[in-house]
């Protein structure tokens, strides 16, 4: 049951995946574009975590939780620049 429902995970992830890149290259504005990053590495974060459990190992969760901090990071550093033209005050 669990083999079932992980492979229909994957697939269902990976067209999120292909959807988020999909509006990354098509966004039409910056924060649409920016949006779509964001949702992005969320999916990674996703096929990790999924990655783990199929195969067993912690060392894929300890990687899905350093992309989430440098993402979190990455899409601050982004939304701060958008808006104020800098990052560092």
């Amino acid at each position: 049951m669990l083999t079932v429902a992980l492979s229909i995970a994957f697939v269902l992830v990976g067209a999120a995946v292909v959807l988020s890149a999909w509006r990354l290259l098509r966004g039409p504005s910056a924060p649409d574009r920016i949006l779509a990053l964001d949702t992005l590495y969320i999916n990674a974060i996703a096929l990790l975590v999924l990655l783990g459990i199929h195969l067993g190992s912690a060392l894929y969760f300890e990687a899905a939780l350093l992309i989430a901090m440098m993402g979190f990071v990455g899409t601050v550093a982004l939304c701060k620049y958008l808006l104020r033209g800098d990052i560092i005050e």
